[in-house]
């Protein structure tokens, strides 16, 4: 982080500071500053730790796939990118659910089924999970989300078919560069006119990326696992991201 924006950091006091990233008010009260930090977490919480460079990584990939899903028709909340670590994005009310979308077995969902890690899925499964730490982000159902007033019926429709289009096109883009897509986390929020856009970041972080060759993990789950080399594979997937961008 360079100098000018940690002096504009300790004097701003964040309006909301998550695991990985600080969010800001600006003088525009539709817009705020997002900054990415170097902190790593996994297990909600129960394992702690720093990435050196994930911020850099995380903001920038997700900007730069904010801008070709924006091409591709799917309305994220990006609006400038500030500097490494730092990104203008719209001011939403967030929708309090994580969308999953998952093309293979991995995680929580392969221990949870007894399935095989990798195991090919046969068409793209949407997952919901309700938004509470002190929960563990439980996996809910589409009834569960209706009953509990969390979104409506049309939000559940939309946000599906949003996560089902970034799918297939990060699916696609990656592929060129010998990645594969496993599975990965999406949020939503609303503007203040009603339209649902897509929020948060997709990085390393929300994302299981594969090398298409080797199977090798190129995420957080190095992190979870204590695989080692955890900034390498960040720094090589943001690598073959900029391959992508510059197609």
């Amino acid at each position: 982080m360079d100098q000018q924006t940690e002096q504009l950091n300790s004097a701003q006091e964040a309006m909301y500071e998550g695991k990985a990233k600080r969010v800001y008010r600006t003088e525009d009260a539709g817009v705020y500053r997002v900054a990415y930090k170097d902190d790593a977490t996994a297990f909600n919480g129960q394992k702690r730790g720093t990435i050196v460079g994930k911020g850099v990584v995380n903001n920038q990939m997700s900007n730069l796939f904010f801008q070709l899903l924006e091409t591709k028709g799917v309305h994220t909340h990006f609006v400038k990118e500030l500097s490494e670590r730092e990104t203008l994005v719209r001011a939403l009310t967030m929708l309090p659910i994580e969308v999953v979308v998952r093309n293979l077995a991995a995680g929580s969902m392969a221990s949870r089924l007894d399935l095989e890690e990798g195991m090919k899925l046969a068409h793209p499964i949407v997952e919901f999970y309700y938004k509470r730490d002190d929960l563990g982000d439980p996996l809910v159902t589409t009834d569960h989300i209706e009953a509990l007033g969390l979104a409506t019926p049309s939000d559940i429709t939309q946000v599906k078919q949003m996560a089902l289009r970034v799918n297939e096109v990060l699916s696609d883009v990656l592929r060129t560069v010998d990645v594969i897509l496993v599975d990965f986390k999406l949020e939503f929020g609303k503007t203040d006119e009603g339209e649902i856009l897509l929020a948060d970041e997709i990085s390393p972080d929300t994302c299981r990326y594969w090398d298409a060759n080797t199977n090798e993990k190129l995420d957080k789950d190095r992190f979870r696992r204590d695989l080692g080399g955890v900034e390498n594979a960040y720094a090589e997937m943001m690598r073959r991201v900029r391959e992508v961008a510059s197609l």
